[in-house]
């Protein structure tokens, strides 16, 4: 009897030290989460602290934090059980970043000179209105947009929580919703579609001839060893060969970079090699502060935060956006970018126009080509450079992702439910931006809709 109880106790002892351990180490992650959320939707998406934690912040483990908004200091902070305490600061023109691995004081006085020509904070740049094509079937339309807004289920974890659709056809808005309390000047988080947007600066930066994709990666800390094989056009398909974990479940080496790192970038370069460069695919959003890391080496500090918007957002348009950056001041190529609905359609339709912009050629000619062609290696061979495509086999199309959207499509995706779909065989842009917390929204179905609404 007293053996089985020295055993009962042993356990109980080891999965107490477990608990401890597993805590300290999530606990941050889960407030760091809740803080730099709930600072952005509400200084740069315009919303109620009441209605992001309804809604974003209200699942676990995300629930167990307590989280506050500050207007007086124009922060948020979060704990757990008084625990764990993280504080997020807004910026103008920056939106918020994580208070880790340096004082808030610190972080407070960088000196950093945003972009202040044309600060246009509401959507000002009118799209042609194409609502009344006779090619568009306007029941058809109406009836696809309304199945997604429609909610089937009183559970809150099936809630699709679409927020905004906006679909283009060549060029002209066609259709636009919104749910209640988003409109036109909603800026919503495009989380992993950021990506795409950190291929578009790679892009402007080749065609600048400051980069070159087929080059070692101008990472430091690679020169004398194996990971100087490691090549731009690698990181870019996210086949670099390096060892990384993306889980968001719990700490992972994704997790500890967007809530405990300072240099997210810098952090992630220090992954070591695992298989060789260009044959494995491994989505990692790692690579992609890698590839930020490196834009801002070659821009330069003293252009690095007017170039994004200057040689791209305001050239088509996209007025709203706004890249947030890590507290060592690189932005977070890999996920953080607020931008309306309308912006990220003026995105999608930069790349279905092949990267020209009202006669101007903004990225390079074969960029688009590039960034939507699966390198060798690629899961399933869908993603491209930065973008996932739907190719799959495309003699069976039941092997693609969207198995009733085109083989050309192409598509930005970010999680819980944020899309751009490109579709140059239909001339078609279509952005559905929401909360749906199983990330699993039914775009093929939404798409495969919209374009039997097109005649012809």
């Amino acid at each position: 009897m007293k053996t089985i109880k020295r055993l009962i106790s042993t356990v109980l002892l080891l999965a107490i030290v477990y608990g401890v351990q597993y805590g300290w180490r999530a606990f941050p992650i889960i407030t760091g989460y809740d803080a730099k959320d709930l600072c952005s939707c509400v200084f740069v998406g315009g919303r109620s602290p009441q209605d992001v934690l309804n809604n974003e912040l209200s699942s676990f483990p995300l629930s167990l934090a307590s989280a506050k908004i500050n207007v007086g200091d124009s922060s948020a902070t979060a704990t757990v059980w008084g625990l764990a305490k993280r504080k997020a600061i807004y910026r103008k023109g920056l939106g918020c970043t994580l208070v880790v691995e340096m004082t808030e004081d610190e972080l407070r006085h960088q000196k950093i000179k945003t972009f202040r020509s044309k600060e246009i904070q509401s959507d000002s740049v009118s799209l042609p209105d194409g609502s009344q094509l006779p090619a568009v079937d306007q029941a058809k339309l109406k009836s696809a947009l309304d199945a997604a807004f429609a909610e089937n289920s009183s559970e809150q974890a099936l809630l699709k929580r679409t927020r905004a659709v906006v679909v283009l056809l060549n060029g002209q808005l066609i259709a636009e919703r919104y749910a209640q309390g988003f409109d036109e000047n909603s800026k919503h988080i495009g989380w992993s579609m950021t990506k795409s947007i950190t291929n578009a600066l790679v892009g402007i930066l080749v065609k600048q001839e400051k980069l070159k994709l087929d080059a070692p990666a101008p990472v430091d800390e690679w020169k004398n060893d194996e990971r100087k094989n490691i090549t731009l056009s690698d990181l870019m398909h996210m086949s670099s060969g390096l060892r990384w974990e993306e889980n968001y479940s719990g700490p992972s080496g994704v997790t500890n970079m967007l809530f405990k790192k300072k240099n997210m970038g810098q952090y992630a370069a220090e992954a070591q090699p695992e298989n060789k460069p260009g044959e494995v695919f491994q989505y990692s959003s790692g690579t992609t502060n890698i590839i930020s890391r490196i834009v801002r080496q070659t821009i330069g500090e003293e252009d690095y935060y007017q170039f994004p918007y200057r040689e791209l957002f305001t050239k088509i348009g996209m007025n709203g956006i706004v890249l947030e950056p890590d507290a060592g001041g690189t932005f977070v190529g890999s996920s953080y970018s607020f931008a309306t609905a309308r912006d990220f359609a003026r995105f999608g339709q930069l790349y279905l126009n092949d990267g020209v912009w009202k006669g101007e050629r903004i990225l390079p000619v074969g960029w688009v080509a590039y960034s939507s062609t699966p390198a060798n290696g690629a899961h399933r061979g869908e993603y491209g450079a930065q973008w996932w495509t739907n190719a799959g086999e495309k003699s069976n199309p039941a092997n693609r992702s969207y198995p009733n959207v085109p083989a050309d499509s192409f598509q930005a995706e970010g999680f819980e439910g944020q899309f751009i779909f490109v579709i140059p065989s239909k001339k078609l842009v279509v952005v559905r931006l929401g909360l749906t917390k199983k990330d699993d929204f039914d775009m093929n179905k939404l798409v495969s809709e919209i374009i039997a609404s097109i005649s012809g």
